[in-house]
Parts: C-alpha cells; structure tokens; sequence
C-alpha cells in the first residue's frame, strides 16, 4: 500500500455512532496495549521504588502544564471557530491556525522555561502519570530498552522527548500534503482572546482531573517509596477500560450532538446522549466486576516481572480495584461533559467539578490526617483488600477518596441533565439494573472458577497465572451473556450488529476533519 493511500485511509470518515465508537475503541486498545507493555517493562527494570517514583516525579508536572494549555486549544473548543473560518475560505482557515500555533508554541515554551528554572523547588512533589498515543509509547519503550542501560534514569527522559517527537512526526505528513502547516506569525490577539475567553471554563473543567491526580501522588509520595508507583500503575490499569470504552463514545457523539443542539433538536440531542451512556453502561459495569474479582491476575500477567514482586503486586492491585469502583462515574462523566460542550455550556461542568474535586482533596486529607492521629483504623480495610502485611496502606485511602469524587461528579451531572430533560434517568434504567444483575452474577461465577482453576495450575508462573484469568475471565463473559439474553437486554443486540457491519467502501466517505455524521 503506497503512504498515499495509508493517509488517505487514515481520512476516512465512519457513519454511525456504533461503528465510529469502536472504530476509535480499536486504535485506543492500540495505544493502551502500548501503555501497558512500557508499564511491564519499567516494573521489570524498577519495580516500585525510588527510581520510577522520581521518573513518575520528573514528568507528572510538565505533563499537568501540558495539559492545561492544550485544553486551551482542544477541538472542543476550536471547532466553532474552525468552521467559522473554514466559511471564509482556505486562506482565512490557514491564518487562523498559524494564529493559535503560535500562540500555543509561545505559551508551552513559557512555561516549559518557568518549569526548567523551578524544576529544584518542584522536586519535592513527586508526581507522574502518563497516558499517550502509540508512538509516544513506542518512544518511551525505547528509551527503556535502549537509553536508560546508556544513560541511566536521564535516559528513561530522552526516551519521552523521543515519545514526543515521534507523536508529532506522524502528524506532520497530513499538515504537509493538504498545504495547512501553520507558520510562526505575530499572533492576531482578537482572535487568540475570543478562543482563551470560551476555553477558560473548559480548560479548568478539563485540566482539574490532572490537577487532582497530582495532589494524589503528592499525598501518595509522603509515604513510603512505591507507594506513587503503585498509585500510577493502578491508575493507568483503570484508565484502559475508561479510555477504550467511555472516551471512545463520547468523542464519536460529540460533533453529532452539536449539530442536534445547534439545530434545536433537543429531543434528538437527549436520545443520542442515552444511546451512548447506555452503551458505556453496558460495557463499563461488567469491567468493573471483572477487574475487581481478577485484579491480582491482571495486574501479576501485566506487571508482575523482574523487580516487580508480589508486595508491589499485592498494593496495585488493592489500589486498583477500589479506583475501579468509580469506573462507571468516570466514564458518564466524559460523556456528559462533553455533551455540555456540545451544548455550549461551560458554566455547568466547571462548577460540578470544582466541587468534586475540592471533595476529592479534602477527603484525601481529612482520611489521611484521622489515620495518622489514630483516629482511623486501616486494619480493616487492609484486611479486605488482602495487604495486611505490606506497608503503608494509606495509598489506599486515597484511592476511596478519588473514587468517591469521581462518583459525586457523575451524580450532579445527572441530576442537573434529568431537571433539564425530564425522564432522563428513566431511559437509562433498564440498561442500569440488568447491567448490574447480570455482571454481579457473572462476577460470582468467575470467582467460583478462580478457586476451581486454582487446583489444576501453579499459579508461581506467569503461565499459570494468565490461564487461571483466563479460562476464569471467560467463564465470567459466557455466564454475563447468557444472563443478558435472558433478561432480554436490547443493548447486546446493538452491540453485536454494530460490531458485525464491515466498513465497506459504500459505508465510508473521505474527509478531512474529525469524525462526524454519527
């Protein structure tokens, strides 16, 4: 195939929520196995201690600056504008992004310059999470395998700078080829100020997640070393179901939901947010179960290597299954907020996430200073979680802390979308209760199977571990399944003709924009 037609390709739109939904669902599994495997390879090298909790610490705070501009120049924001000056002509189109590429470039080389002469009195926060694209892995692996031997722990840092060249470097070719590389200009500020004035509230709303990850590993890196790693890894674990399904979703639907709304099609807008948060409640339900009931086999199979020992195994997966708890918050929280945007109202998801997340900080605090004055005892939540004898299991206080924030948010959000579209719950509620009925049944059975396969494999190897998940994982689905068909669930149904249809060429229509038509 010539690189012509492999960027043609990749021009190509996809009609249909469903089909666009999985389409993005099946690149982002591209990018989260990517993830995963640069997470395998630092728990072999590292483990969880000093070394990769600075490496977490080195990069969380630019990555919190970076996405804080970014937000700024998002396609949430910039798409309006980009319509608008695509009505003007090619010319005025090209402006207006050399416009904002200045702009953005000027802004990240400020603050990259801020951050580098303040880098010594930042040290102390410790703080990293990183989840990005394929190449922005790859580079990553790279610096793993080839840099860090070389170079030490700088070379896990030039391993990033690679990530990001790369991540860049695969963009380039559509810019060049369609004539639109934007140059360095003296920025037009009338319209630079119109796009910061929307994207404020935005940038808040969207940049606050970042925020309050940060004060967690802050909070994390007062205790002892590997507890920010073991927070991360956990993290990024639960970040692969939230970003495959939930993100996925919401992205398809939102240019669809902006041409409802901006048509006054309201009635049209609400049934398309219920479409796709009854499927990110179809998929993300069962996730959560599984994760929970198979979280040491998950994390052991991706993890569990070299320094990686069953301590470490132990506290990630304690940690993750009590973040896996707010995965259904999380994901109808992306949903829903992008669906305000869709709307143009940014008042909304900036003041509920500004509860949430001074919830968020002030229970981790609060939860954090009554263990340390003895006033709460962790006894028995180590007990539960199974890491009586790991130390310091406060970590996992401020993963309940973050779980209860993200499901306060996604609560508001409903309650504010069912007072302004009356009945709005209701026409999530069948997908809800059967959801729940069938993954809780189908959790039970995996756990009976984990005890059964328990008897016939050594469960000391990586082969043993991996086929006791999955032969418990699939006994799980085939039992999630077979509930569903007999509760009558119509939301398989969808799922199934969605994922059959083939993406035939009579189906799909060069573009060159983002996806829209769903």
């Amino acid at each position: 195939m010539s690189p012509r037609r492999v960027i043609d390709l990749l021009h190509k739109e996809v009609r249909g929520l469903h089909e666009a939904a999985y389409l993005l669902a099946f690149f982002t599994f591209g990018s989260q196995l990517f993830a995963l495997v640069r997470d395998r390879m630092l728990a072999y090298s590292f483990g969880t201690g000093e070394t990769l909790d600075v490496f977490y610490a080195a990069f969380r705070i630019p990555d919190t600056m970076y996405a804080f501009l970014a937000s700024m120049v998002s396609l949430f924001v910039l798409i309006p504008f980009l319509e608008a000056a695509g009505k003007e002509g090619f010319p005025a189109l090209k402006a207006f992004l050399s416009d904002m590429f200045s702009f953005f470039s000027f802004a990240l080389i400020g603050v990259g310059g801020i951050a580098w002469l303040f880098a010594p009195q930042l040290v102390e926060l410790l703080l990293l999470y990183a989840i990005a694209p394929i190449l922005y892995n790859i580079g990553i692996i790279i610096g793993i395998l080839f840099l860090q031997p070389l170079f030490g722990t700088n070379g896990l840092a030039w391993g990033v700078v690679l990530g990001a060249v790369l991540h860049l470097g695969v963009q380039t070719p559509f810019m060049v080829i369609n004539n639109m590389i934007p140059r360095f200009t003296i920025p037009n500020w009338k319209h630079v100020f119109e796009v910061v004035r929307i994207s404020i509230p935005r940038t808040i709303t969207l940049s606050a997640q970042q925020v309050v990850v940060l004060v967690m590993i802050a909070l994390a890196s007062r205790y002892v070393a590997g507890s920010v790693s073991a927070f991360s890894f956990a993290w990024n674990l639960q970040s692969v179901p939230l970003a495959i399904i939930g993100v996925s979703y919401s992205v398809a639907a939102f240019p669809k939901l902006s041409r409802l709304f901006g048509n006054g099609e309201t009635e049209e807008y609400k049934n398309l947010i219920l479409v796709a948060a009854r499927q990110i409640l179809f998929w993300v339900i069962p996730a959560v179960v599984f994760i929970i009931v198979l979280r040491a086999q998950i994390v052991r199979v991706v993890l569990g290597t070299g320094a990686f020992d069953w301590n470490a195994t132990k506290m990630t997966a304690a940690v993750l299954a009590l973040l896996a708890l707010s995965l259904v918050a999380q994901g109808v929280t992306v949903l829903l907020v992008r669906a305000c945007y869709a709307a143009g109202k940014t008042k909304i998801p900036l003041m509920i996430t500004a509860v949430s997340s001074t919830l968020t900080i002030v229970l981790a605090v609060t939860l954090l200073h009554l263990s340390s004055r003895g006033f709460l005892e962790l006894t028995w939540l180590a007990d539960i979680m199974r890491v009586r004898d790991v130390l310091s299991p406060e970590v996992l206080l401020i993963a309940i802390a973050y779980s209860v924030g993200a499901m306060v948010a996604a609560l508001l959000l409903l309650v504010y979308f069912e007072r302004t579209y009356p009945s709005f719950w209701k026409g999530l509620f069948s997908t809800l209760w059967q959801s729940l009925i069938s993954a809780l049944v189908a959790g039970f059975a995996t756990y009976l199977a984990l005890n059964l396969v328990t008897k016939f494999v050594q469960l000391d190897t990586l082969f043993g571990i991996g086929v006791q998940g999955l032969l418990s994982g699939t006994v799980g689905v085939c039992v999630w399944t077979v509930v569903l068909v007999s509760l009558g669930n119509k939301d398989i149904v969808v799922a199934w003709t969605a994922l059959q249809k083939k993406l035939t060429k009579s189906r799909i229509e060069e573009v060159r924009g983002s996806i829209e038509g769903v």
